[in-house]
């Protein structure tokens, strides 16, 4: 029965598409997850090896579902007799990270900005972050303010709205942010529709969105699968990348959940900015942006440290480009906050909109979306092991 069950569920896979020419990258995780069904030693370590298990063959939406369900943890690579230099050449992480990397590009919408990915993304996010700081500078140069403005010679009584008018902000601001949600949602929901097949197929309900949200906001699977975190270029286990990515992702939070809060209290209760210490969103505002510095100086660091085994060379200046625009961001809020009584206050101020600019423009073709795609595969992970096992020898 269960033999049938398995047919049935491959002959779905290919009438939805899996008849699609794989890469040469996908072929090559497909290769090693044959290798690792037959061995299994590394079952438990996370969720990438309970999904594997499931399934006999894999097709090239099995392999875009795993690889974004692999958090790059580098504790199979650790353990496994059959990594290089052995012949096999079992490298789980590495060809994970490199199918990542494609799924990006492919499903980036519109499809023409999905070659971003493939560019250098850390020279392109300090050039494009160094011209909107220029442009805005000359822009406040030429509005009639004059190079006085840059000097302090103008007045702006700690006030930056008295330079750019909150409702000018909010043009420049909210078609960009609209713009970069909607080519995330677009991204991801083709992803979902390519993956929900090959994924059993089953709706998503509420115990498996619970327990995905969970795993996403705990990161739970950076914890190296026995609860040891991830290793280094010396194979030395650490929490540091798992405690840095939560610096970095809750202080993002924080740094959001300030700007909808004096959001609301602008437009609902006519409270005008700016806020001063210790208002709720000055207080939200500097322990995210403190956290978003700590963290993404902690994973450059962690970064250059770890083993050039555990991922894809050509991910590397998209993954450096994205920590560097996101500490610029927090660095030059803070500064901005804390020189907003100086005569730098104008060109702190055009320094922090380029650097939110120039995020927010690269959002949806930079390593910001990796957590979306991920976060997709895990509900879809735990939508999936929710239902009947078709081979039935799995860890779940």
């Amino acid at each position: 029965m269960q033999t049938i069950e398995l047919l049935t569920q491959q002959a779905k896979a290919l009438a939805a598409g899996e008849t699609v020419e794989m890469t040469e990258a996908e072929q090559e995780v497909a290769r090693i997850l044959q290798i690792c069904n037959a061995c299994r030693y590394c079952e438990g370590f996370c969720a990438v090896f309970p999904a594997m298990t499931r399934r006999l063959e894999f097709f090239k939406a099995d392999t875009n579902f795993l690889a974004n369900l692999c958090h790059n943890c580098g504790a199979c690579l650790t353990s496994c007799q059959y990594a290089p230099p052995h012949e096999f050449a079992v490298n789980v992480p590495q060809a994970m990270a490199v199918v990542r990397g494609q799924t990006y590009s492919e499903y980036a919408w519109p499809a023409p900005l999905g070659k971003l990915y493939q560019r250098n993304g850390l020279t392109l996010s300090l050039a494009l972050f160094a011209a909107l700081s220029l442009f805005l500078i000359l822009s406040t140069v030429l509005n009639g303010h004059g190079l006085a403005v840059l000097w302090g010679s103008v007045d702006l009584k700690g006030n930056f709205y008295n330079l750019f008018p909150h409702n000018l902000l909010i043009s420049l601001f909210l078609p960009i942010f609209l713009f970069a949600m909607l080519a995330l949602a677009m991204g991801v929901r083709r992803f979902w529709r390519d993956i929900k097949p090959a994924t059993s197929g089953a709706d998503l309900k509420p115990p498996a969105a619970l327990e995905a949200t969970s795993n996403v906001l705990e990161l739970k699977y950076l914890d190296g699968g026995h609860g040891q975190g991830c290793t280094n270029a010396d194979d030395a286990f650490t929490h540091a990348r798992r405690r840095c990515h939560h610096l970095t992702f809750y202080g993002f939070l924080l740094c959001f959940a300030a700007t909808s809060l004096a959001t609301i209290y602008h437009y609902v209760f006519g409270w005008v900015a700016p806020y001063e210490f210790p208002s709720l969103p000055k207080l939200l505002g500097a322990v995210g942006g403190a956290s978003m510095m700590l963290g993404t100086a902690g994973l450059w660091y962690l970064h250059q440290k770890r083993n050039p085994e555990q991922g894809a060379r050509q991910q590397k200046t998209m993954d450096l480009g994205f920590i560097a625009l996101l500490f610029f961001v927090a660095a030059t809020g803070m500064a901005l906050w804390l020189g907003r009584s100086t005569p730098a206050l104008a060109l702190l101020l055009c320094v922090h909109l380029g650097a939110v600019m120039a995020l927010f423009i690269t959002l949806p073709y930079n390593k910001f979306a990796h957590g979306i795609f991920r976060t997709a595969a895990l509900l879809r992970h735990n939508v999936e092991k929710r239902q009947p096992n078709p081979i039935g020898l799995g860890a779940d």
